[in-house]
């Protein structure tokens, strides 16, 4: 959107004009005060005197409009036009939520597969966080991958549709092959804990056990606690032996404990619920949790980046005024011979 910073300043445009009508006249005030003399043959003294007729510019109205035109520029400059790109972050309610989701080596186990189609836990995984993402409208949403450590994949953002992108970007084991509940808290908590009260969640994924965590779970959910943080845990995948892919290609069968007894008293601890995600009907039970919750209210902000156009009218103004000053030095080496 273009605009003037100042555009009061506009009330100085016609003052060149109001300067020329309120002043008096030189020449019919000096006409008036000084006697007229008849010289009969006047144009010898023309023919005699070249360098001393009125000439150039100056003789004329250009002069006037060419100084008006500087200064109607220059008063534009003056006025600060610019261009400028608003955003704006509307006022909502809804939830700050952050998405720990497992993604260690074991996520690749395919016991969510059917006769048609392999489908890994992973793959599930992005399946039931997708919908689960894309249905929450006015929420700031966060991701936290967690293998072997926890990262942050993508900060606190009202852009859902990222956050599910960045997910489905993922393989398993590039966290590395081990497991750190305890790491995945600890970092939510510090994503969340200067959020306002009411709304902090978290929604832990994963299809193991602890075994490589800096921060023992069960401190990092009682630290949760301590900040109001509810945190929902999802045991991803079947119990017994299931089908796994080996080093040689193929698949043979692998037994991964999912450690439910942690997972539930984490969410005990915090007030939140357990779920085994056997199936994709865990999801419904999810929503209708959190749409228990209470709700936060995000403050309205204005981002504004203006661009500033001022340079182009103060260049016009300033080679106009160039013009005028060389003229006028070319009309006096003219008329006296400098």
């Amino acid at each position: 959107m273009f605009h003037f910073y100042w555009p009061w300043l506009a009330v100085l445009f016609p003052l060149p004009f109001l300067i020329k009508w309120l002043a008096p006249s030189k020449t019919k005030e000096a006409a008036k005060r000084s006697p007229e003399l008849y010289f009969p043959a006047l144009n010898r003294l023309k023919q005699a005197f070249p360098t001393y007729q009125t000439s150039g510019i100056q003789s004329n109205r250009l002069f006037f409009i060419i100084l008006s035109l500087a200064w109607f520029f220059l008063v534009a400059a003056l006025m600060q036009p610019e261009k400028v790109d608003q955003y704006q972050q509307i006022k909502n309610v809804g939830y700050d939520l952050v998405l720990a989701v497992d993604i260690s080596g074991s996520m690749q186990a395919v016991d969510f597969s059917t006769p048609s189609k392999v489908i890994s836990r992973l793959d599930v995984t992005k399946d039931v966080v997708g919908k689960f993402v894309h249905g929450r409208h006015g929420d700031r949403v966060g991701l936290i991958t967690f293998g072997e450590s926890a990262y942050l994949h993508v900060p606190l953002t009202l852009d859902t549709l990222s956050v599910s992108k960045m997910l489905n970007d993922t393989v398993s084991g590039m966290a590395g092959n081990a497991t750190a509940i305890g790491d995945a808290i600890g970092l939510s908590v510090k994503m969340l804990r200067h959020r306002p009260e009411g709304s902090r969640v978290v929604v832990l994924l994963t299809d193991g056990e602890d075994n490589s965590s800096s921060i023992p779970p069960l401190e990092a959910a009682k630290l949760a606690k301590q900040y109001g943080i509810r945190i929902y845990t999802i045991g991803i995948g079947k119990n017994g032996p299931v089908p796994f892919p080996t080093k040689f290609g193929g698949y043979g069968m692998a037994e991964i404990p999912i450690d439910e007894g942690l997972l539930t008293e984490i969410a005990f601890l915090t007030g939140g619920q357990f779920f085994r995600a056997t199936d994709h009907k865990i999801l419904e039970s999810i929503y209708h949790k959190i749409d228990e919750l209470e709700k936060s209210e995000s403050n309205q902000i204005l981002f504004l980046i203006r661009e500033p156009y001022y340079y182009y009218p103060l260049g016009v103004a300033m080679a106009l005024l160039l013009f005028l000053t060389f003229t006028q030095l070319f009309n006096l080496r003219n008329t006296h011979g400098f």
